[in-house]
């Protein structure tokens, strides 16, 4: 597993709170917001040279013409960096300790709060525009991956790979759109870098300064292209909105607002956010930065959604209950963490504000994986998050885990879903994700509350693309499937067994063998189906030579066998040097 330093994205095996050491659920926007000012406007008081000891704040006041409090924030040690009438935000940096405890009086100033408890970098007042790498050849073949076939996505393609006028938007470290399989995606007219809290729209500035975004990207949206991965939705639009910062790689505030007014302002249908807000792992309404920060990120999820966006959002890796908080050992991540005690008012965000779905992580099947939070109530969906392959910066690929790798699959099935429904609300949007989900019921673990049709540990279910797109699931016919994994060991012979019932007579001459098995060099494998009353019938003799895993539907003749019974796949390992697993099979009459 790849583990880049990625401040608060979702991942794994970074330190401070990576895509799988960190956090990442739904409620009714607010009324229509008044005409939209400018998106972002330029500062006409922006300070031209950095200075040790400058501070980023969010100054929170009425929606509409800001002009006073931004008067009065010149008038008061500060400078204003960005701001954002549409939702009543003002970006501000001061060197001054005092000027959070001065503003909070100003006339017209609803709150203020710091977003950091670190200097801005002085790079924020001349961003350097992120590298862009040289490519290297994309390998032919794009074999469909476990993750696409548990979630049915290679079945929904079928059906459709998404449109070309859906929208989705990658707000995460930046994507390289060069990479030959994003690049038949990537929007760049809809890109740009939100870092330190303004939209930087130069060619690049969109560009990765880490791997997450671009592993994100591919899972989302990689092409169909005969080239490495294909993502969940490859005939959608990706975008990249650029939030993390060089160096750090940390998603502050005020580049979290500057991400969603963005998504709003520029038609994304569906963003993916794979990170919580920096630095605090929660925000706290009892103090009054983090309350600041709180509104400042919730008005502008508020006003993405308002103009037609859905924010999905990685649920984070630290294996904690959201619907029971107590802790946290993890901020502030830009200085010095502390350890707190902390409620459920305290608010991961942006993945627990209202409106956003929150995705937890399955590891083999349909299992928690280890890593994922969890919690009744606050879970809305769950999605294959364990040792994800895809797109890398510089036309490479690689594994990633963490519920950073989760959350892009809703995203993508969400794009499936606009794509099939055009005009879809956001609110329509998050009830058609539920009802396409698959119940996965708690297993024996007391942490898991609830029913099999909601718990805390996968919400609603996991995802089905194909039920998505309008696809049948189970597919026509009976069908019947084994999720169960079965070890296969070198030189060794196992089975797994799958019971049939309620199918009249025989089974059909075209029977349907869905086998995925996950093992490399499968030229050592043989593989049968074994009809209950013994009968032997090969789908896979020794066959593929280097190439890893089976994931194909072979087409047996089986009339002469009576239907219903138990069922086997049998496979035999005939050689050393390399193991795996039946991962799933499934049969359709």
């Amino acid at each position: 597993m790849l583990a880049a330093a990625l401040g608060a994205a979702l991942t794994l095996g970074a330190p401070t709170a990576l895509a799988g050491t960190d956090p990442v659920s739904p409620a009714s926007p607010s009324a229509a917001a008044p005409a939209a000012a400018p998106q972002a406007a330029a500062a006409t008081s922006q300070s031209a040279t950095w200075a040790a000891g400058t501070r980023a704040y969010l100054v929170i006041t009425a929606a509409g013409d800001s002009s006073a409090v931004r008067s009065a924030v010149t008038a008061n040690g500060g400078t204003v960096f960005s701001y954002f009438d549409q939702i009543g935000v003002i970006v501000a940096h001061s060197t001054s300790a005092s000027f959070a405890a001065t503003m909070r009086g100003v006339s017209g100033v609803q709150q203020v709060g710091a977003t950091r408890t670190s200097d801005v970098p002085a790079d924020a007042y001349n961003p350097a525009l992120p590298a862009n790498p040289a490519q290297s050849t994309t390998p032919a073949g794009e074999p469909v991956r476990t993750d696409m076939s548990q979630i049915k996505a290679d079945q929904a393609w079928a059906v459709t790979t998404g449109s070309a006028s859906v929208k989705v938007g990658i707000l995460d470290t930046g994507v390289d759109d060069q990479h030959q399989d994003l690049a038949p995606n990537f929007n760049a007219a809809d890109s740009a870098s939100c870092a330190y809290g303004k939209p930087d729209t130069r060619t690049g500035a969109w560009r990765d300064v880490g791997t997450h975004g671009t592993h994100v990207a591919g899972t989302v949206a990689a092409a169909k292209n005969g080239k490495g991965a294909i993502g969940v939705a490859p005939g959608v639009k990706i975008s990249s909105v650029r939030i993390a910062e060089p160096g750090s790689s940390l998603f502050f505030a005020e580049n979290t607002v500057c991400g969603f007014v963005w998504a709003g302002d520029h038609g994304f249908k569906v963003t993916n956010n794979s990170y919580y807000t920096d630095p605090w792992q929660f925000n706290c309404p009892d103090n009054a930065d983090q309350a600041a920060i709180i509104e400042g990120v919730k008005r502008a999820q508020e006003y993405a959604e308002r103009k037609g966006s859905l924010q999905v959002a990685a649920a984070g890796n630290s294996n904690l209950d959201l619907a029971n908080k107590t802790t946290d050992t993890e901020s502030p991540n830009d200085s010095t963490p502390v350890t707190r005690t902390i409620t459920n008012a305290c608010l991961d965000i942006p993945t627990e504000l209202p409106g956003v779905v929150t995705v937890a992580a399955n590891g083999s099947g349909v299992s928690k994986a280890s890593f994922s939070n969890y919690g009744r109530g606050v879970i809305d969906i769950a999605a294959p998050g364990s040792d994800i392959y895809s797109t890398l910066p510089g036309g490479k690929y690689g594994t990633m885990s963490g519920t950073s790798m989760a959350s892009p699959h809703v995203a993508g099935v969400a794009a499936l879903l606009v794509s099939a429904n055009p005009g879809i609300t956001p609110a329509q949007l998050r009830d058609k994700l539920a009802v396409q989900a698959n119940d996965v019921p708690c297993p024996s673990d007391s942490r898991c509350t609830g029913t099999a049709a909601n718990n805390g540990f996968f919400g609603e279910g996991q995802v089905d693309a194909l039920k998505a797109v309008g696809g049948s699931t189970p597919p026509p016919g009976k069908y019947f499937e084994n999720l169960g994994d079965v070890a296969i060991g070198d030189n060794t012979t196992v089975e797994s067994p799958l019971t049939v019932s309620g199918v009249t007579g025989n089974a059909p001459a075209t029977l349907k063998v869905g086998v995925n098995i996950v093992h490399t060099y499968i030229g050592d494998l043989k593989v049968d189906l074994i009809a209950p009353d013994g009968s032997v019938y090969t789908v896979h003799n020794r066959a593929g030579g280097s190439a890893d895993n089976i994931n194909t539907t072979y087409t047996v003749n089986a009339s002469s066998e009576v239907a219903n019974g138990t069922w086997k796949l049998r496979v035999n390992d005939n050689a050393g040097g390399d193991t795996g697993k039946i991962d799933s099979w499934n049969l359709t009459f």
